[in-house]
C-alpha cells in the first residue's frame, strides 16, 4: 500500500499548525508567561508570543508539518517498495 505524500503532508501540517496556534492562544487566555512557547521564535521567523504571532505560528507550523509529512510518506513508500520487492523474489 502506498501513502499519498500530499495528503499526509496536509494532514500533519494542519495538526501541527493548529497545535501551535491553539497552544499559544490557550496560554494567552490563561495569562501565562509563555516562557516555553516564546522559544518558537528561534525556529519560526516572525513568531511571537501574541495573538498575531499565533497566526504566524500556524503558517510556519503548517509548512513545517507539511514537509515532515511529505518526507515521512516518501520514505515509507521507498521502504515499502524495497521490502515488498525483496519478499516476492
Amino acid at each position: 500500500m502506498e501513502i499519498r505524500k500530499r495528503a499526509l503532508g496536509i494532514s500533519i501540517g494542519l495538526v501541527w499548525g493548529l497545535t501551535i496556534m491553539l497552544a499559544t492562544w490557550w496560554q494567552l487566555v490563561r495569562n501565562a508567561p509563555g516562557n516555553i512557547l516564546s522559544k518558537l521564535s528561534t525556529f519560526y521567523l516572525g513568531y511571537s508570543y501574541s495573538w498575531g504571532g499565533a497566526v504566524i505560528g500556524l503558517l510556519w507550523g503548517f509548512v513545517d508539518g507539511f514537509i515532515a509529512g511529505f518526507l515521512i510518506a516518501w520514505f515509507y513508500n521507498i521502504a515499502n517498495k524495497w521490502f515488498t520487492k525483496s519478499k516476492t523474489t
